[in-house]
């Protein structure tokens, strides 16, 4: 599967902003996806991911949503509240398989190339 992440931007502290993600194929809706994000000079972290169900990282609960559209083959992450801490380079990724939500890095085989997030103070 193939992944393009977009609508990264730049956007005031307590702004909002939602990303989407593209993917190829015709079995989207099998895959877990998750969204990491990697901030400069960090490494690149958990922050979402949905298979049946879905699951958040703590900084981000409460303020960032994810969702999933299988008829458009798209993830989506609305994100609110957002903070100047929430600024890095975005990244969805996949894996095959709904068993359980995904949360580390290397449970991901398929990644998108990064969309950028800055959020001004």
């Amino acid at each position: 599967v193939q992944l393009q992440a977009f609508g990264g931007g730049v956007v005031q502290d307590g702004g909002s902003l939602k990303l989407s993600c593209a993917a190829s194929g015709r079995t989207f809706s099998s895959y877990n996806m998750g969204w990491f994000r990697q901030a400069p000079g960090k490494e690149r972290e958990f922050v979402a991911a949905i298979s049946r169900s879905t699951y958040y990282a703590d900084s981000v609960k409460g303020r960032f949503t994810i969702s999933r559209d299988n008829a458009k083959n798209t993830l989506y992450m609305q994100m609110n509240s957002l903070k100047p801490e929430d600024t890095a380079v975005y990244y969805c990724a996949a894996a095959y398989g709904l068993a359980y939500t995904r949360r580390r890095r290397d449970e991901y085989n398929y990644w998108g190339q990064g969309t950028l997030v800055t959020v001004s103070s």
